[in-house]
């Protein structure tokens, strides 16, 4: 591998991580990116488990859509396994779906019938949070060697940092709207019943608690109708 090469397509990736305008743009720019960086690469996808659920975001192919689903449903595999690891260990790595592997025996022999030959996984994680797994697929047996390991991890502790601002801004910004949502909602009730602003945000919470209907969504109607729903 070429680390010079290497190290400036990294420092372009981090800038443009740092750029994209939504949740979803971040991952989907992790994942081709590690098709792109990662030799041996030929589909990404990240991995988020929710108990026995599995969610597959950003895949760059129906490939990985495909092997987690198999995993969900089989209840065994890397990638399931990886996201929910206590052990320390942060990437795992299958060299070779033809060979016997005997971790996930009902897993590893339907895999290669989907067309995998090898992966690796890391998990993405902060020091405050683990986020998932960033896994990666060849579709040929040994693809990924070494370099390719230092490369994923490299890319995955970028990748996490980038994620978790990501996530954190989008959720800054939806408790922005939410605020204003609500306000506007308050002062459309207060000018056209007369109400005290608390009398305003007690009919928009009881409103909300009887239909169970999140308080955001109450204040919308209110702004979109221009009084009470």
């Amino acid at each position: 591998m070429n680390w010079d090469r290497f190290a400036q397509q990294m420092a372009a990736m981090a800038r443009d991580l740092l750029a994209q305008e939504s949740v979803d743009d971040t991952l989907n720019r992790i994942t081709h990116s590690a098709v792109e960086l990662v030799e041996g690469c030929d589909a990404a996808g990240i991995l988020m488990l929710h108990g026995t659920k599995v969610e597959t975001l950003a895949p760059t192919e129906k490939l990985v859509d495909d092997s987690d689903r198999l995993q969900e449903r089989l209840g065994e595999g890397p990638c399931f396994e990886a996201a929910r690891r206590t052990d320390g260990e942060r990437v795992f790595r299958i060299a070779d779906f033809t060979e016997e592997q005997p971790s996930w025996p009902a897993y590893a022999p339907q895999a290669r019938t989907l067309g995998l030959g090898s992966m690796m996984g890391f998990l993405l994680f902060t020091e405050d949070e683990e986020l998932g797994a960033l896994n990666v697929y060849s579709r040929k047996p040994g693809a990924f060697t070494e370099a390719s390991e230092l490369a994923g991890w490299l890319l995955a502790s970028h990748a996490a940092v980038a994620f978790s601002s990501a996530r954190e801004h989008a959720q800054m910004e939806q408790a922005v709207a939410t605020r204003h949502a609500i306000g506007e909602a308050m002062g459309i009730l207060m000018g056209a019943h007369r109400l005290t602003e608390e009398q305003a945000f007690d009919a928009l919470r009881l409103f909300s608690q009887k239909n169970n209907i999140k308080l955001r969504e109450v204040a919308q109607r209110v702004c979109e109708r221009g009084g009470m729903v």
